[in-house]
């Protein structure tokens, strides 16, 4: 598995601050390690929820070479532009993350401003690291797999994060509720009670 460990305390393997690395932000992880190339050194994160904006910008700030504003889109336009000045005045690279589809800006200095900035964002993973976070979320929860359940869960999954996640914390409600090992009759009915029944009967 292809992880970035942030530089926080970690007791064990089910420390949830790991990045998960894969095609969905590989690119953008090699973006932010390289901010003297972005142009005015200012960066633009999005992607769909869960997708890991957060965790990636809290590495961001771990490595002390720029600033973040996680929640960009929701902070006060004429804020959000002294915040952009101060930065270029000093130099220091700025990361901004949005949370919501669509960021519409009306203040037109900053509108220009952020225009020019690199825009990354954080895709759909493919199967490779749909199979890299079942087991990471797994990892976190606990939760072991039985034999096979890549196998029989990375055709089957939604290639979105949230729907992963959701995926492996039903797994593991459903395992614990029937005190059972997480196996085909378990992965079979978390697949149906996230995807619907259909989903669950593929291949």
């Amino acid at each position: 598995m292809s992880q970035i460990a942030l530089p926080l305390p970690h007791k064990n393997a089910r420390d949830p601050d790991r990045i998960v690395i894969g095609n969905a932000n590989a690119r953008v992880i090699e973006a932010l390690r390289a901010p003297d190339k972005w142009p005015f050194k200012t960066a633009i994160l999005a992607g769909d929820p869960r997708s890991g904006k957060s965790l990636i910008g809290r590495w961001f700030a771990s490595q002390n070479i720029g600033e973040i504003i996680d929640g960009a889109d929701a902070m006060p336009e004429t804020d959000l532009f002294h915040r952009w000045n101060r930065a270029q005045e000093s130099g220091t690279p700025l990361l901004l993350i949005g949370d919501g589809d669509g960021w519409e800006i009306t203040l037109p200095d900053l509108a220009s401003r952020l225009a020019a900035a690199l825009h990354l964002e954080i895709g759909s993973p493919d199967d490779a690291m749909a199979a890299d976070l079942i087991q990471s979320i797994a990892a976190q929860h606990g939760l072991a797999l039985g034999e096979g359940a890549l196998t029989y869960l990375v055709p089957r999954a939604e290639r979105s994060f949230a729907s992963i996640e959701h995926l492996v914390k039903t797994v593991d409600r459903l395992s614990m509720e029937r005190k059972a090992p997480a196996t085909l009759g378990i992965w079979r009915d978390a697949l149906e009670a996230v995807q619907g029944p259909e989903q669950a009967k593929l291949f």
